[in-house]
C-alpha cells in the first residue's frame, strides 16, 4: 500500500511539474513569425539567460554602417482581457520598442529608412505576455504536500510567473537573406494568482533582462 501512495504522489508531481515555467520557449509557444524554427540552437546570452539562437556562421557585424529597426509588434495581434488590458498591452510595447531601439543603436547607427547599401534590417514581435505556474517546492513532493499543491494549482491559488516572449528576424537589406534569428522568453515579476491582471509594472523586469543582453550582444566580426 505505501508503494502505492508513492507512486502516485510521484505521478502527481510528475503531472504538476509539466505545467511549470520553462526557461526557453517550447516548439508549441512558436508565434510563426520566423520562417526556420528548426536551427534554433539553445545557447545562454551574455548575463546567463538561455535563449533559443541562430547566427549565420558568415555573419559580420563590422560589415555594416547602420541598422533599420521597425517599431516593435504584437503578433499574432492580441485581443485584450479581464487580465490583459488594452492599455497594458500598448504600454508594455511602447516601452519594449523604446528600450529596445536605445540598446540596439548603442551597437550600430540607427537609419529612419532601410534604404542603401550595406544595412540590417531588424523586426521584433512580441509573441505572448502570459503567466505560468512556478515550480514545485521541495516540500511539495511530500505525498500530502502534492495532493495540496494539485489542489492549489486548480483552484487558482498557486503563484505565477509573468511572461514575455519575443522572436527576433534580423536579414541583410542587401541581400534579404536573414542573418540571426531568436526566440527569447523572459521573466517578469511573479503575480499571486491566476486571476491578477498583468501590466507593465510585472513585465518591466523581463524587457529589461533582454534589452541588457542585446547591449551585452558579443560582436560577430
Amino acid at each position: 500500500m505505501r508503494s502505492l501512495n508513492l507512486a502516485a504522489a510521484v505521478l502527481t508531481a510528475a503531472a504538476l511539474l509539466s505545467g511549470c515555467a520553462s526557461k526557453v520557449a517550447s516548439s508549441d509557444q512558436y508565434s510563426g513569425f520566423l520562417n526556420a524554427y528548426g536551427r534554433l540552437e539553445r545557447t545562454q546570452t551574455a548575463s546567463g539567460h538561455e535563449v533559443l539562437r541562430w547566427i549565420d556562421p558568415a555573419y559580420k557585424e563590422s560589415n555594416y554602417r547602420g541598422i533599420f529597426l521597425a517599431p516593435v509588434v504584437y503578433y499574432p495581434e492580441p485581443k485584450p482581457t479581464q487580465r490583459l488590458s488594452a492599455q497594458s498591452l500598448a504600454r508594455i510595447k511602447a516601452y519594449a520598442d523604446e528600450r529596445i531601439r536605445s540598446a540596439i543603436g548603442q551597437r550600430l547607427p540607427l537609419v529612419e529608412r532601410p534604404l542603401g547599401q550595406g544595412l540590417l534590417n531588424a523586426e521584433i514581435a512580441i509573441t505572448a505576455v502570459s503567466a505560468e505556474n512556478e515550480g514545485m517546492a521541495f516540500y511539495e513532493f511530500l505525498p500530502i504536500g502534492a495532493v495540496i499543491a494539485g489542489s492549489m494549482a486548480a483552484s487558482g491559488y498557486r503563484s505565477q510567473h509573468s511572461v514575455l516572449l519575443m522572436e527576433v528576424r534580423v536579414r541583410d537589406q542587401d541581400t534579404g537573406e536573414v542573418v540571426i534569428e531568436a526566440v527569447r522568453k523572459g521573466f517578469g515579476k511573479s503575480v499571486s494568482n491566476d486571476s491578477k491582471p498583468i501590466t507593465l509594472e510585472e513585465i518591466q523586469t523581463a524587457v529589461d533582462d533582454i534589452v541588457a543582453d542585446i547591449a551585452g550582444f558579443p560582436r560577430q566580426g
